[in-house]
């Protein structure tokens, strides 16, 4: 078992639920780049140390990652948005730490069972990242819409600037760029065969009027 792997698990969970039973403003990166970053760190690691993953090992990891990442969802339905200050802020109630200890217990149970299946890796200590990252995009994946649909802007970031999830969003997934896209900056309307003839005629009218008049 990687003490540190463990410490690291207890340090985030333990700010995450600080954090949301206070209150927070809803930042963009918080809630989608670093939950994203977490799972691709625990992801990777899953290999190293001369680790080896077996077919078992696959089925109890994604076993693992449903349950975390459906607890997710669970959160980010239960957390409380709010407008303060022109910005968004999120709030877990205390009641939502039951969800944190579900989450737990059911690490508890899967290692069990994976080491029970012969499954070492997923018994292991190694997935505790990659379970705790899934569980945060879980949530984001409830309260991002939620946080959309509210209307209410994002809070900035720490530099002051503000991140543009949608533009992320669409990043991720692939979405279109367009001229439909928002800030898009749209195309120079040309003037139609008709509106050009009908500018020549109204000019020459004029030249007409102006000679009868000399």
């Amino acid at each position: 078992m990687n003490v540190l792997q463990v410490l690291t698990a207890i340090v985030v969970v333990i700010f995450v639920i600080a954090r949301q039973l206070r209150g927070e403003p809803l930042r963009g990166k918080r809630l989608i780049l670093l939950p994203a970053v977490l799972a691709i760190i625990g992801f990777t690691s899953l290999g190293k140390g001369g680790r080896h993953l077996t077919t078992t090992d696959l089925a109890c990891l994604v076993i693992s990652a449903v349950i975390a990442a459906g607890i997710g969802t669970a959160q980010g339905a239960l957390l409380r948005l709010e407008p303060r200050d022109g910005v968004l802020w999120a709030r877990m109630p205390v009641y939502g730490l039951w969800l944190w200890l579900a989450l737990v217990v059911s690490r508890g149970v899967m290692t069990v069972v994976a080491m029970a299946l012969h499954a070492p890796v997923a018994g292991s200590s190694a997935p505790i990242l990659m379970l705790l990252g899934l569980n945060r995009l879980g949530q984001a994946a409830v309260v991002t819409p939620r946080a959309l649909a509210s209307g209410v802007p994002f809070a900035p970031e720490r530099d002051g600037r503000p991140f543009d999830v949608r533009g992320a969003l669409a990043g991720l997934l692939g979405g279109p760029g367009g001229p439909s896209a928002p800030g898009a900056e749209r195309p120079t309307r040309q003037p139609r065969p008709t509106e050009s003839y009908d500018r020549s005629a109204s000019d020459l009218l004029r030249d007409r009027g102006r000679r009868g008049r000399r």
